[in-house]
């Protein structure tokens, strides 16, 4: 059975190129465009990892990782932090949280992401 992992961003084309690089590599793929819609799948769907954008509409990455981390059977899904933001207090931010990974999204080919999402999941 193929490990599902939850993309929540709001950029479309973005969304595209990672699904279909991700279920290229024998992933299923769901896809929430903001931080609300993306609490209520993890919720539904029970990911086996999420990759999170932080600039969200509805709710933002951080009021999703603070919720995540809140909701029993979720906390110990891995989350990959997948963002502009490259400053270091978001970053701490995230890692308090326990984001099992942060990427700035202009340092990393859609090939090494999935490479992090493939370590992440072992």
């Amino acid at each position: 059975m193929a490990k599902k992992i939850l993309f929540i961003e709001d950029e479309a084309r973005l969304q595209e190129a990672m699904a279909a690089k991700l279920e290229s590599d024998g992933y299923e793929v769901l896809s929430a465009f903001d931080g609300e819609t993306g609490i209520k799948m993890a919720q539904e769907h029970k990911p086996d990892l999420i990759l999170l954008d932080l600039i969200l509409p509805k709710k933002d990455g951080f009021e999703v990782l603070e919720e995540l981390k809140a909701k029993p059977g979720l906390p110990a899904v891995p989350i990959l932090a997948l963002t502009n933001l490259e400053d270091r207090r978001s970053i701490e931010r995230c890692l308090s949280y326990g984001v099992h990974s942060y990427l700035a999204k202009a340092n990393y080919s859609l090939d090494e992401i999935s490479q992090k999402i493939k370590e992440a999941l072992q």
